[in-house]
């Protein structure tokens, strides 16, 4: 099977019974993740912890905790959150680094690991074994639930749930559609590259531009022109959806690089595109700072 990131991540598999020993990810795993490849250490962006308090917590869930990665500005209260949402590879070094990113800026940035029932990420080498293995069967359902709790622990620990934004690349960026239609306390979205059409299962019912027309908050798309697995025929599609629902969904926008591909902004790997990665963050965080900061 081939690498790339773009992979159809649909499944037929069930939802699972959970219990507290279910969970198979305790603890967030240190470094980059192994099946990504080599990690391109001339471009991987480091953003030092200084002026912040950054590490793991743990998130409260009905049915045990999920480990989590939570930047924010060190002795403040009150702070806007952000929600960070993993590429297929989990919350790795990549994902932790974007929280500093956003911490810097003003934002308690919290990134949950959302695959910790179904497998740890961390010990894959193969990009095959791990969607098949783990990526498929988390379910939606399950994601948008410790999200909430996610949102819950902020509101609980200096964060302000009522500013509230989200953010995610590769498969996070699909459930940020979701969860931006899922709660209506998001004010704001941030999507990189996510899916937006696909096959309904009993583990996903719902894609993206099914829920188009019932956003909580604008969605700012962040989108390759050269990614072969998000076509323009999708994002299209999507906009056409969009303009039919009320404010939020017509205030959400598209900007496509035209030379970029899929996962443009990962800058530890061979698909970052320093121009549109540079260009997309600048235009991220204007997005949530209107919707956050006013």
């Amino acid at each position: 099977m081939s690498r790339s990131p773009d992979t159809d991540f649909d499944s037929l598999l069930p939802p699972l019974a959970l219990s507290r020993r279910d969970f198979i990810v305790t603890s967030l795993a240190g470094g980059f993740a192994l099946a990504a490849g080599p990690v391109a250490a001339q471009t991987a962006i480091k953003t030092d912890a200084k002026g912040l308090v950054v590490g793991e917590i743990k998130v409260p869930v009905a049915d045990g905790s999920v480990p989590a990665y939570r930047a924010a500005p060190d002795g403040k209260t009150g702070l806007p959150v952000v929600l960070v949402i993993q590429e297929i590879f989990g919350v790795h070094e990549y994902i932790r680094d974007v929280c500093r990113r956003l911490a810097k800026e003003g934002y308690m940035a919290i990134a949950p690991e959302l695959y910790s029932r179904q497998g740890d990420p961390s010990r894959y080498t193969e990009v095959s074994r791990l969607i098949s293995e783990v990526v498929n069967k988390v379910p939606d359902a399950q994601v948008l639930g410790d999200l909430d709790a996610t949102v819950a622990w902020a509101a609980q620990n200096g964060g302000n749930a009522e500013r509230l934004g989200i953010t995610g690349f590769c498969w996070g960026g699909r459930i940020v559609w979701l969860y931006t239609a899922h709660n209506p306390k998001v004010k704001a979205g941030v999507a990189w590259y996510g899916r937006l059409v696909g096959n309904a299962d009993p583990l996903h019912p719902t894609q993206p531009i099914d829920i188009a027309t019932k956003l909580n908050g604008p969605v700012l798309g962040l989108y390759g022109g050269q990614d072969a697995g998000i076509t323009q025929d999708s994002i299209d599609a999507m906009k056409q959806a969009l303009a039919k629902g009320d404010d939020a969904s017509q205030d959400s926008t598209f900007v496509v690089y035209p030379d970029a591909g899929h996962a443009f902004h990962a800058d530890y790997r061979p698909s970052y595109r320093a121009d549109a990665a540079k260009d997309g963050w600048s235009r991220a965080l204007q997005w949530l700072d209107k919707s956050l900061k006013s």
